[in-house]
C-alpha cells in the first residue's frame, strides 16, 4: 500500500478557545474523509467550559481522518483532524486510516498514529521538544509541553503502565534506578489527597484509564476496615453504569444494584454545566454573601417602555423593562463607583473598576451563560438596547465566544421571566454585585393616598460583604428602585 508523506499530511490539534481550558467536547464535524477544505473554513463546533465554538482549519487541503467521533471529549493539544495538505484528488489516503473511517467514527474512534507503548517518555518528550507545537489558530499559540493524553472513550486499546524495570533499561540505565511513573490524577484530586496527607502513589485508581478520584483519596485515608473477602463481580457489569471503588470496597458484603433505566436518567456533568457548578460552589463559599430586597411601583417605568418603543431612534431595537432597570443599575453605579469592583485575596487589595462590563445572566440549553456588555457604562440607550439585543439572540443559539463571558464587573439576572417573585442570587465569580429582577405584577398599591391597581416588582441585591457593607449596598439598591419609580431620575441623575 502506498503511504503519504509525513510532510504532506498536517495534524489539526484542538486549540485552547478560552483562557487556561484544557479539554473540549467535539460537537458537530462539518466536513468527512475526502472532502476538500480550504483555510479558513469551519470544519467542526466543539463545546467547552464556557461555551461552544466553531473551529477553522488554517490550511488547504483534503481531509484524510477525523480522529474522534462526535460526543468524544479530547484535550487541548491533541489532533483531531488529519488533513493532506498536497491536495491531490487521486493521493492514497494514510496507511493508518482506511477509506470508510466517516462510517466507523459513529462507533469507534480512529486510533491515532502514537509512539510504541515501549518507548519511554524521557525519549517521547525530547520528540515534543525537537518538533515543537504549532499555533493552530490566529491568536492562539500553544506552549510545548508534555502533557498527557486522555485515552479515548469507545476504543478497546487499553495501554499498561510500563514497569519499572522496562523503564529504566528503555532510559538507557541498564540496571539504574527505575523511573517512576506519575500517578494519574487531576488537579483538584491531587490537592485533596496533599490536604488529606494521602500520598498518590499509593492509592488505587479506580476512575476510567487508571484516573485516582476523590473517592479513591478518601478511601484511602479512611481507617483501615477488617479484611473481608471481596464480593464477585456481578455478571451485567458491562451493561450498567461503573460503580466507584470508594463505593464498592465501603461494604465488601453488599453488592452494588444498577438504577432502573426505566425510572432514572444520569446524564453527565461536562461543558458549560460543570464550570457553571464549579463557578457557583466557589462563590458561594469564598464570598461572604448579602442580599438585600425591595419592593417598588414600576408603573411609570412600564408607561415609559411603550412610549420609547414610539420613538423614531429606537426603532428596530429591543426595547423591554430590562433596559431601563440595565440604565438605572448604570446610574446607581456611576453615584456609587466603589461596589463597581473585585477582591483581589493574592494581593489582598479591593480593586475598583472605572468601567462597567454589564452581564446578563442567560438561560440556555446547554446551561447558565453570562456574557457582558463592554464598557456598558459608556453607551446610550439606543447603544445598549442594540447590545443587549445582540447579547441575548448570540446567547440563546448558543453562540456565545469565552471573550465574550469574561471581565464581567457587576450582573443581572432576571428571574421574573419565569414568573418568580424574588431570589438570592449568587454573585458571578470575581464581581461583588448582583441584581436579580422579580415578576413585574399588577397588585393593590398606595398611590397618591389611594390604593390603587399599580404594577409592582421586588428586586434583590446580593453583594460580597468583604467589600460591600450595609451602606453601600443599600445606597445602590435604593438608587436603583427610585429610578425605577420615577424615571426622570435617569435624567436628573445621568
Amino acid at each position: 500500500m502506498t503511504t503519504m508523506t509525513e510532510a504532506s499530511v498536517r495534524e489539526f490539534k484542538m486549540p485552547d478557545v478560552g483562557e487556561g481550558l484544557t479539554e473540549a467536547e467535539i460537537l458537530k464535524w462539518y466536513v468527512q474523509p475526502g472532502d476538500t477544505v480550504t483555510d479558513g473554513q469551519v470544519v467542526c463546533e466543539v463545546e467547552t467550559a464556557k461555551a461552544a465554538v466553531e473551529l477553522p482549519i488554517p490550511y488547504d487541503g483534503v481531509v484524510r481522518a477525523l480522529h474522534f467521533p462526535e460526543g468524544t471529549t479530547v484535550d487541548v493539544g491533541m489532533s483531531i483532524i488529519a488533513v493532506d495538505v498536497t491536495g491531490g484528488a487521486g493521493d492514497a489516503p494514510v496507511a493508518e486510516v482506511p477509506a470508510q473511517a466517516a462510517a466507523q467514527t459513529q462507533a469507534t474512534p480512529e486510533p491515532m498514529p502514537e509512539a510504541p507503548v515501549a518507548e519511554a517518555p524521557k525519549a517521547q518528550a525530547a520528540k515534543s521538544v525537537g518538533s515543537g507545537r504549532q499555533p493552530v489558530l490566529v491568536g492562539y499559540g500553544v506552549a510545548v509541553s508534555s502533557t498527557k493524553r486522555r485515552p479515548r472513550k469507545g476504543t478497546e486499546i487499553a495501554v499498561p503502565r510500563v514497569p519499572d524495570t522496562v523503564q529504566a533499561e528503555l532510559n538507557g540505565h541498564g540496571g539504574g534506578p527505575a523511573v517512576k511513573e506519575r500517578p494519574l490524577a487531576k488537579p483538584p484530586v491531587r490537592k485533596l489527597a496533599k490536604d488529606l496527607g494521602v500520598d498518590l502513589a499509593t492509592v488505587v485508581p479506580s476512575g476510567p484509564d487508571g484516573v485516582i478520584t476523590r473517592e479513591d483519596v478518601h478511601a484511602a485515608a479512611a481507617p483501615a476496615a477488617p479484611a473481608a473477602p471481596a464480593a464477585p463481580a456481578a455478571p451485567e457489569a458491562e451493561t450498567v453504569p461503573q460503580v466507584p471503588q470508594a463505593t464498592a470496597t465501603a461494604s465488601a458484603a453488599v453488592s452494588v444494584p444498577a438504577y432502573d433505566t426505566a425510572r432514572e436518567t444520569r446524564v453527565p456533568v461536562k461543558g458549560v454545566r460543570k464550570a457553571t457548578a464549579a463557578a457557583m460552589v466557589g462563590s458561594a463559599f469564598t464570598a461572604p454573601h448579602v442580599t438585600e430586597f425591595v419592593t417598588i411601583d414600576v408603573t411609570r417605568t412600564l408607561k415609559l417602555v411603550e412610549e420609547l418603543k414610539q420613538d423614531k431612534d429606537m426603532q428596530g431595537l429591543r426595547v423591554n423593562p430590562l433596559l431601563l432597570i440595565a440604565k438605572a443599575l448604570l446610574v446607581a453605579l456611576k453615584r456609587n463607583p466603589e461596589i463597581n469592583a473585585s477582591w483581589d485575596e493574592a494581593a489582598q487589595e479591593i480593586v475598583v473598576k472605572h468601567y462597567v462590563n454589564l452581564g446578563i445572566a442567560a438561560a440556555t440549553p446547554r446551561g447558565l451563560l453570562v456574557p457582558n456588555i463592554k464598557d456598558a457604562h459608556a453607551k446610550t440607550l439606543p447603544q445598549l438596547a442594540e447590545s443587549l439585543g445582540e447579547l441575548v439572540s448570540t446567547a440563546r443559539e448558543g453562540r456565545t465566544s469565552p471573550a465574550a463571558m469574561q471581565g464581567g464587573t457587576v450582573t443581572i439576572t432576571n428571574v421574573g421571566v419565569f414568573g418568580v417573585d424574588t431570589g438570592t442570587p449568587i454573585l458571578n465569580p470575581g464581581e461583588s454585585a448582583i441584581l436579580a429582577i422579580g415578576a413585574i405584577k399588577l397588585q393593590p398599591w398606595v398611590h397618591k393616598g389611594k390604593v390603587k391597581p399599580r404594577q409592582v416588582t421586588t428586586l434583590a441585591l446580593s453583594f460580597d460583604h468583604r467589600l460591600v457593607d450595609g451602606e453601600l449596598g443599600s445606597r445602590v439598591l435604593a438608587d436603583v428602585a427610585a429610578i425605577l419609580e420615577q424615571p426622570k431620575k435617569l435624567i436628573t441623575w445621568g
